[in-house]
């Protein structure tokens, strides 16, 4: 008897290269913006420095144009930072303020990477799709801190257990996030069912 592979579509495609539609596409952003900021600030006080922005790179990525994609991981940084400095007392200084930079450029790059990622891979099969491109999108994120360690030091943090653990730590918070936004569509708080049927 074969084993028959199931489809892995929770959230069906528009064939518009989105794969998460929690909420009719005029509201995207803003739904977007609160879920990976709220997201960030709770793994802000969680996780501190291992805020993974891998994760939050490629849900943007999946649910909105690359520029919206771009300013709303922004904002999730920008609500890092801010945690870092103002409630978990960072240190002051030039190389963190240089390191929470990289961390900026670093999402920026993965979810720019994301976004291409996206619109490369087939449409079917979304949580499969959503895997690679974490893998894309975490590869980048991670390579582009590793690049700048030469200049602010940091080696020590990119052994294998560390880049292993941040890893899971992001594929966790992924499929966190995408539940997250399948519960949305199915309860459709907005009312975007009735909207599209009328």
């Amino acid at each position: 008897m074969a084993l028959r592979i199931m489809s892995l579509d929770i959230l069906p495609s528009r064939g518009d290269g989105f794969r998460l539609h929690p909420v009719a596409s005029r509201l995207a952003p803003m739904f977007c913006f609160a879920l990976l900021t709220a997201s960030c600030a709770l793994a802000s006080f969680a996780f501190a420095c291992a805020t993974p922005f891998a994760a939050f790179a490629v849900v943007a990525a999946a649910m909105l144009p690359l520029r919206q994609a771009l300013l709303v991981v922004t904002g999730a940084w920008l609500v890092n930072q801010t945690i870092g400095f103002g409630a978990l007392h960072y240190p002051i200084d030039g190389s963190t303020i240089a390191w929470g930079f990289v961390i900026g450029a670093a999402t920026l790059l993965a979810t720019a990477v994301a976004s291409a990622v996206l619109r490369l891979l087939p449409q079917d099969r979304t949580l499969l799709m959503l895997a690679i491109t974490l893998a894309a999108a975490y590869g980048t994120y991670e390579l582009a801190l590793l690049a700048a360690t030469p200049f602010l030091g940091g080696e020590g943090a990119f052994t294998a257990a560390i880049v292993t653990r941040i890893a899971l730590t992001c594929a966790v918070w992924l499929v966190g996030l995408v539940a997250a936004c399948e519960i949305v569509r199915l309860l459709d708080p907005f009312g975007r069912k009735g909207a599209m049927s009328a």
